[in-house]
């Protein structure tokens, strides 16, 4: 019989071995299971380890009470969350990005830990009647053994019993990535579909269910394969039962790859037989380090670059100018000198500076892209979501010495609305949606911006706070979902990358610098955008959002509470 009591040797000296108890064996397991998952996502992004990772950190907190397998699952989250998130360490204030990457990393480990608490009970309470598990003072014990008799337990139900469990614990999983997506205001950064980017016949799942219906799929498949593999490894005369185990969600996945195929090659073929009409973008990526940006002496210097780059542009005809987000020492009179460099052509550019508004005693800034024609400002779109720490303190009225822990001061204020950008001619114009950074990563977010008169959502990006790190792709990665979601492109000009456009489908194209370390460096790029399509406004997630995945969150929630209540021995 194991204990996870420490014991003495006969001399007093304390054994070493008797500290390995249950809990703690399960440990390099959840390690394991976490590496897999954060190498999943870029860089260097092997999407394959995403189908075996849940599976693995399942098996991690089989058998342990609810707070062992919590603690296994918050390891496993921390570890995934560190490596994944190491881009933060790459900000330009090295105090706030330690704390930002452990603060963050740590808060994020939570779900992971609350989803193999609540999965491990899940399998215990549907298991429970196919072997010897006895609930002792309303607790539920289990055998020596405790992963092996998890293991047997869940094996032994019948077959319509236990494909339904891998159901439930996907479902748990949707659960936890709606529930960090909007918790304390939200950080929906990397749920586990998105490691599925490449994968664009099986992104047309987000059509329907956003990108938390590919999240469930791969959870799925990957924990029936789990359960096929030890249906292998123990009992190896039902070796052939282990195809009971994964025959319907491989079923599912090949019926979404055969759906999505088929969606890609008659969206091909549409666009072969009536090509639409295009709008030609030209994108300015300065490539300027972030601590230049905050440095009042080289405001000149940015400003030379980017001129010298949107000259360029120009001499491509472009229909419409982008600049990143940032103000790359822009102000009045340089406004009208870059205006005055498009020889009269009524070219919309689109730019990023600081909007200030004052009423009163009250003043307040706002993150905002303006949609400049002719030297003349037409709308402007101020940030909605803002980034903690990065744009906005929080609590800072209350705790004042919060301000100094970044270099943003006081920082910005959310703005209120959706806007649309009107470009082109009257004629052959198109409608643009703007965002700004951080809020592409919000599926239900981005739905308001995106009506059926939108043409591309247009996103202005610095992701040059983190380097070349893999900050920009995985951002990339996020974004590519909204794009299927909402059935429209998506064009993006970022500081440092990565400048490009996404198709309807997922697609990335154009991308500046065509995927190498070019990426990063400065440069411009005119691309070929599809307008007047009219194809945006009828995916069922942009109509109705999130049904499946609260439709998760309910059953997830029916699940748990099933747990609970065989846990109390009710």
């Amino acid at each position: 019989m194991e204990t996870s009591e420490t014991q003495k040797s006969p001399g007093g000296s304390v054994r070493f071995g008797s500290l390995w108890n249950p809990e703690t064996r399960r440990y390099p397991l959840a390690i394991l299971a976490a590496l897999a998952l954060a190498l999943a996502y870029p860089a260097p992004g092997i999407a394959g380890l995403a189908w075996v990772a849940p599976g693995l950190l399942l098996m991690s907190g089989l058998g342990l009470r609810w707070q062992e397998s919590f603690r296994v699952g918050y390891v496993a989250g921390l570890v995934q969350s560190l490596v994944s998130l190491r881009w933060l360490l790459e900000m330009p204030h090295p105090a706030g990005a330690m704390a930002g990457w452990l603060a963050l990393s740590g808060y994020c480990a939570l779900f992971p830990g609350l989803w193999v608490a609540i999965s491990a009970a899940i399998v215990a309470r549907r298991s429970r009647s196919e072997v010897g598990i006895r609930e002792v003072a309303g607790k539920t014990s289990v055998p020596s053994d405790g992963w092996r008799g998890a293991v047997e337990a869940y094996l032994s139900t019948p077959w319509i019993r236990r494909v339904s469990i891998p159901v439930a614990l996907a479902a748990v999983w949707v659960a936890t990535e709606m529930l960090r997506s909007r918790l304390l205001t939200g950080f929906p950064w990397n749920p586990l579909g998105v490691s599925q980017w490449r994968q664009v016949p099986l992104l047309q799942v987000a059509r329907v269910t956003g990108v938390y219906g590919l999240s469930f799929l791969v959870c799925w498949a990957s924990i029936a394969f789990a359960g096929a593999c030890t249906m292998v490894a123990l009992r190896p005369r039902e070796r052939w039962l282990w195809l009971a185990e994964a025959r319907l969600p491989l079923f599912v996945v090949l019926a979404c790859l055969g759906t999505g195929f088929y969606r890609v090659i008659e969206q091909r073929r549409a666009d072969l037989l009536r090509p639409p009409r295009t709008l030609r973008v030209s994108l300015v990526q300065p490539s300027i380090p972030q601590t230049l940006l905050w440095d009042p002496g080289e405001r000149d210097r940015s400003f030379a670059v980017v001129s010298r780059l949107t000259d360029a542009a120009l001499a491509t005809q472009p229909d419409m100018l982008v600049w990143p987000e940032g103000d790359f020492g822009l102000d009045r009179d340089r406004f009208r000198e870059v205006t005055s460099r498009f020889g009269g052509r009524r070219i919309p550019w689109a730019f990023s500076a600081t909007d200030v508004s004052e009423e009163g005693a009250e003043r307040s800034a706002y993150n905002a892209v303006f949609l400049g024609v002719d030297g003349v400002v037409e709308a402007t779109y101020r940030k909605r979501r803002l980034v903690a720490f990065g744009e906005y303190v929080p609590l800072v009225r209350w705790l004042p010495f919060m301000k100094y822990l970044t270099p943003i001061g006081e920082g910005f204020a959310a703005g209120s609305e959706p806007v649309r950008f009107k470009v082109g001619n009257p004629t052959g114009g198109a409608v643009a949606a703007p965002v700004i950074c951080f809020e592409d990563i919000f599926p239900h977010g981005v739905r308001d911006h995106v009506g059926a008169e939108v043409d591309f959502l247009l996103e202005l990006t610095n992701d040059g706070w983190f380097g070349t790190s893999s900050a920009q792709w995985q951002h990339l990665a996020n974004v590519v979902f909204r794009a299927v979601e909402n059935d429209v492109a998506i064009v993006r000009c970022a500081n440092n990358g990565i400048s490009c456009w996404v198709d309807a489908l997922g697609l990335v194209r154009d991308v500046l610098g065509e995927g190498g370390p070019d990426v990063y460096r400065p440069g411009f790029r005119t691309i070929e955008v599809p307008v007047g399509t009219g194809r945006n406004g009828g995916t069922w997630y942009r109509k109705y959002g999130d049904v499946f995945g609260w439709g998760c969150v309910g059953y997830a929630v029916l699940a748990a509470m099933g747990a609970l209540r065989g846990a109390r021995g009710v």
